[in-house]
């Protein structure tokens, strides 16, 4: 065979290639919305019959690996990733997503200002929000009202402390208060960053210098500490989200500080013993209100490899839309709705009804503010993290660090000079400075 006639055979292996790629690969994370998303997208392969999506779902240690390797090294394996606010402004400075084009249909004003700014870098959007959650103060206010407390829409942490005085009870089996122990980035870093930013700290300088041994990480660390040994359950360094949602649920916890998603859960009669008994503040504050709560999305990008980009910006137009929320409402009811995202689901009255938490969880979200999160001025972007390539790195080594002074097994100042030190090398590493 000559050389002719191999290429006109490639081309047509080639195109009979691009007839079955009418496929769009999504990579998604495994949990109950994205889940949902998958059962509903029938409706969106009856409405544009030529694209045929292919779901690629996996959990969420292994969809960050499998997709930072997949974008890093442009092997093109997807047309749609589900990614957070962590990566979508590192990826879209070096060029690796695709602005997300939207319509008038789409009204991109309706997102909510504190997600669209989040996922936008120099006023461009890069990834659309699936679902946005921020992080608050969650609580048994049948135990606060028992103690003779009412707590303000925005309680400072000393009013925590003594409403966790108040109402633990171990004998009875509940404690004051649960917070998150277990060690990583997104575990116990991401709501001790917040508590570290309320203190007055800060994760680097205008230097990129680590600041771990400052005094508000001393005094939020040794604050935190003190708080859970004396009111916190036991095994608390082992505890993350599902653990202390567990607990909150069988009755076991009086105050929970954490995401905003959370409060759907407990206030379900199916799951909480508790559902009845709940409300809701804002994240505490102590030296400033700036980063007290966090701010996350879970949205949908398209990466720069892919061939198929205007078939992945119809899909994420439609799965991100007005029209979609209300899809899920009607098929599912508006109880669970992905929220955190745009105003309008929160100006609905049938929304207000079903979510208790609703105006706790908006106020929360509208008030994070990742390019503000830090009474010193900070180099980077992020409310509970810092977005930078190397923080992954970083707030690993540090919350093994803090979990092992919550666990006793080494002093607060040990701990932050460790996590110092450990920040220092991969910083200079990185070549941030000498």
């Amino acid at each position: 065979m000559n050389l002719k006639s191999t290429l006109a055979l490639a081309a047509v292996a080639a195109l009979a290639g691009s007839v079955h790629a009418g496929e769009l690969v999504i990579a998604t994370v495994n949990n109950g919305h994205m889940i949902e998303m998958q059962k509903l997208s029938k409706n969106f392969e009856q409405a544009n019959p030529d694209i045929k999506l292919k779901w690629v779902t996996l959990e969420e240690g292994v969809l960050r690996q499998r997709v930072t390797t997949d974008i890093a090294t442009k092997g093109g394996q997807f047309d749609v990733m589900t990614i957070g606010m962590y990566e979508t402004p590192i990826w879209a400075k070096k060029g690796w997503l695709n602005e997300i084009k939207t319509d008038a249909a789409y009204d991109v004003d309706d997102l909510l200002p504190a997600m669209r700014n989040g996922l936008s870098v120099d006023g461009k959007l890069y990834a659309a929000p699936f679902y946005g959650e921020s992080s608050m103060l969650m609580y048994r206010k049948d135990l606060a009202d028992k103690a003779g407390v009412q707590l303000p829409e925005r309680p400072t942490w000393d009013q925590v402390k003594d409403l966790a005085a108040k109402i633990n009870n171990p004998k009875e089996g509940v404690y004051g208060i649960c917070l998150r122990g277990k060690p990583g980035w997104g575990d116990n870093m991401a709501f001790l960053t917040t508590l570290v930013n309320t203190f007055g700290g800060q994760w680097f300088d205008m230097s990129w210098k680590p600041q771990l041994e400052t005094k508000p990480w001393n005094d939020a660390i040794s604050f935190y500490v003190d708080l859970m040994k004396n009111y916190g359950p036991p095994g608390s360094a082992g505890n993350s989200f599902n653990e202390i949602l567990s607990l909150f649920n069988a009755g076991k916890c009086g105050m929970w500080i954490d995401a905003t998603i959370a409060a759907s859960f407990i206030s379900d009669p199916k799951q909480s013993k508790v559902a009845d008994k709940v409300a809701f503040a804002q994240a505490p504050t102590k030296v400033t209100p700036k980063g007290a709560n966090w701010l996350w999305a879970w949205a949908l990008a398209v990466p720069a490899g892919t061939k198929k980009n205007d078939d992945a910006q119809k899909f994420i137009r439609w799965a991100t839309s007005k029209e979609y929320i209300a899809l899920v409402a009607r098929t599912n009811g508006w109880a669970s709705v992905p929220t955190g995202t745009r105003k309008t689901t929160y100006a609905s009255p049938e929304f207000q009804k079903a979510a208790k938490f609703a105006a706790a969880e908006k106020l929360a979200i509208d008030t994070a503010n990742p390019n503000d999160s830090t009474l010193p001025k900070s180099p980077y972007v992020g409310v509970q993290f810092a977005a930078i390539p190397e923080f992954q790195a970083i707030g690993v080594a540090v919350g093994q660090q803090m979990t092992a002074a919550l666990a006793g097994k080494t002093s607060v100042e040990a701990a932050l000079k460790a996590g110092q030190v450990a920040a220092d090398r991969e910083m200079r590493k990185a070549g941030y400075y000498k």
